[in-house]
């Protein structure tokens, strides 16, 4: 039987142009699906006395997220039958517009606690949402989450960053950019501003080999080579060039520099503004193994950074759960799966290992 990266190597080799988004999903949309059914299931599990959370985890971790919207359209609905003097269903065209509907999120919020609470909200959020509300409780308060922050802004593609600028105006009445200016600064903001723009070269049809040198140079000259880091012009090469040219240009860079673009990184610039230069680099090299070291990270020695290993699984397990686990495992030796049930327990850790999609 090959094994999962077996399988992956092959589909990697074929091109993942021909496959389907959801190829490397964990979370797929489930089949038989009737959100009527799963609504009126959600509201009898939150009412019973004690709250089923088996079935809760059931129906939310097995449903694709557009089917999740769909659900808690449809509980939204069952809640104000009530107060309907007609039992008749909206039209379709209302049903697809998707009013922010918050009975569901409400009802679930007083009926869970703890972890499984942020799994379970966060899976009913569209990816946008989860995102912008990542974000906004990353900046709020006192102090800047900057891990929170550089994770999912050095790892979203253009279109997910216009989406999640869009979504973030919509829900907070308030420009990303501009959080992210009152909350940052120096080259570290700048960095942030740059990268939330979403304004990276997406043409991955023409191979530049002129440019991929002239980039590794002066990615070389700008830092290494000189006294002092000329950081702007970091910033330029990075966050505006395509992913695969960068790929090119940091291998080309090591036939410039004595150091790779890792250890350059760690000469050149401290703090923030480093941390933020390693997970941008690391996330262009290989995004997957990016995902799989953060995962590890907020597992490995005493006590779980929880927080991340949500993130990572609610945000991935419809994306590239299944490249990222291969990933893990080629480098730790064991499962992601292993992992999560070593460090979890009860319901949480139930509807973690349901988002991991099983042991591979």
């Amino acid at each position: 039987m090959s094994t999962v990266h077996e399988i992956l190597s092959k589909l990697s080799l074929e091109g993942d142009h021909s496959l389907p988004p959801s190829a490397y999903a964990t979370v797929k949309a489930y089949s038989n699906f009737d959100a009527d059914r799963d609504a009126a299931a959600l509201e009898t599990a939150i009412k019973t006395k004690g709250v089923d959370e088996v079935t809760i985890i059931n129906i939310l971790t097995n449903r694709s997220n557009e089917q999740r919207q769909d659900i808690a359209f449809a509980y939204q609905r069952r809640t104000k039958k009530v107060c309907q003097t007609s039992n008749d269903n909206p039209p379709i065209a209302a049903q697809n517009a998707h009013p922010q509907p918050n009975e569901l999120s409400a009802a679930l919020k007083s009926a869970l606690s703890g972890h499984l609470e942020a799994v379970i909200l966060g899976l009913l959020k569209t990816p946008a949402q989860y995102d912008a509300s990542e974000l906004k409780a990353a900046m709020k308060g006192l102090g800047t989450d900057e891990d929170t922050l550089i994770e999912v802004i050095c790892s979203r593609t253009n279109q997910e960053l216009y989406e999640i600028n869009r979504v973030y105006r919509e829900m907070y009445k308030t420009e990303l950019e501009k959080d992210i200016i009152s909350d940052t600064s120096g080259d570290f903001r700048k960095l942030m501003v740059a990268l939330a723009k979403g304004k990276r070269c997406e043409d991955t049809s023409v191979i530049d080999y002129e440019l991929i040198d002239q980039d590794a140079r002066e990615l070389y000259d700008a830092g290494v080579k000189r006294k002092g880091t000329d950081v702007p012009k970091w910033i330029n090469i990075m966050t505006e060039r395509s992913v695969p040219h960068l790929q090119k240009v940091f291998e080309r860079y090591k036939s410039y520099s004595p150091y790779d673009m890792l250890e350059s990184i760690k000469k050149e610039v401290k703090g923030d503004l480093e941390n933020a230069f390693l997970n941008l680099v690391q996330c262009i090299q290989n995004k997957q193994l990016y995902f799989a070291d953060r995962l590890y990270d907020s597992m490995k020695g005493k006590g779980t950074r929880d927080k991340v290993l949500i993130r990572i699984m609610v945000s991935r397990c419809e994306v590239d759960m299944l490249k990222i686990k291969s990933e893990f495992k080629r480098k730790y030796g064991k499962s992601l799966y292993y992992f999560i049930q070593q460090d979890t327990k009860g319901d949480y850790q139930r509807a973690l290992l349901n988002l991991c999609g099983g042991e591979d």
